[in-house]
């Protein structure tokens, strides 16, 4: 929903945000798939322009089973149902899954009748990756995670380097990390600097670690004045015990949307207006010196 002001002056939009936190079963992707569409279709209803699912939801997060089961040939086939999803439900979505890294779809692209028949799955190199969709089931935006966290994670998957892009979605400017990525401020400040408004991370994050939500997602938008969505995971999968505790913090470091431990659906109005006053209010972007920050580096 947009509203202009009439006087010439920026126009200022609105935007109902949901936000899926879920249990995913491991490689079972019908059943994922049936919770995305379920909650996309009660998102549409209430009137929200967008759904965020959390990471790797689709397949369910388990690093080595993924890294040694999942076939990449499916991928494409489920990324076509994600966009029917969107298309039926008239609705955005972002949703994660495993990619092939960009040296390793041009190392498969040179593969030789030999290397052909080993299995497709075979020591491939693979980012975790995130998609925006527009309500057409158009993709929009894609990233690929940079700061991958722990043992699993390093061993089943190839840490990017592209920044966050950003893109206009229906009229505010958007921009994703992933889980780990959004713990550090560099990377949010990168999506911030770029001229992002929105800041969406599908995350898959343990129980144990309630400070990130409620102390640090919240920091992060206030410190880089955006909004950020964080959509997590509950209950257990695989080995891994997952927090919940999905949030929307404003620009201002406010709370505008918190899941406990269960299945939810959250939902949060996020918009430009509070964007631009906490931008004028405490001009953090416009006044950073990054210039001697690097020098600092460059000491130390």
């Amino acid at each position: 929903m947009s509203e202009a002001s009439g006087t010439g002056e920026t126009k200022v939009v609105m935007m109902l945000l949901s936000v899926l936190q879920a249990n995913a079963s491991v490689m079972d992707v019908e059943a994922n798939l049936r919770t995305i569409d379920d909650a996309a279709q009660r998102a549409a209803h209430a009137g929200a322009g967008l759904l965020l699912t959390p990471e790797l939801f689709p397949v369910g997060y388990a690093p080595l089973r993924l890294h040694a089961e999942l076939d990449p040939a499916t991928l494409p086939g489920i990324r076509q149902r994600l966009a029917d999803i969107a298309r039926r439900h008239k609705i955005g979505l972002v949703y994660s899954l495993p990619a092939l890294s960009r040296q390793e779809a041009v190392n498969q692209q040179q593969a030789t009748h030999d290397d052909a028949a080993q299995p497709p799955h075979a020591n491939a190199g693979w980012n975790i990756t995130a998609t925006l969709l527009d309500a057409s089931g158009v993709e929009v935006l894609n990233y690929a995670k940079v700061h991958l966290f722990g043992p699993e994670e390093h061993k089943a998957f190839v840490a990017a380097q592209e920044p966050p892009a950003v893109v206009d979605f229906n009229g505010i400017r958007t921009s994703m990390l992933i889980c780990y990525d959004v713990e550090f401020p560099e990377a949010v400040r990168a999506a911030a600097t770029r001229g992002a408004e929105l800041l969406l991370v599908p995350t898959a994050l343990s129980a144990g670690f309630d400070n990130v939500p409620q102390v640090l997602i919240r920091a992060r938008a206030l410190e880089s004045q955006l909004n950020v969505a964080y959509a997590n995971h509950s209950g257990h999968e695989d080995v891994y015990n997952f927090l919940g505790g999905s949030v929307v913090a404003g620009p201002d470091g406010s709370l505008l949307a918190a899941a406990g431990e269960s299945a939810t659906l959250l939902f949060a109005e996020v918009g430009t207006e509070m964007v631009k006053a906490a931008r004028n209010e405490v001009p953090y972007l416009r006044e950073r010196r990054p210039d001697l920050y690097g020098e600092w580096d460059r000491r130390a």
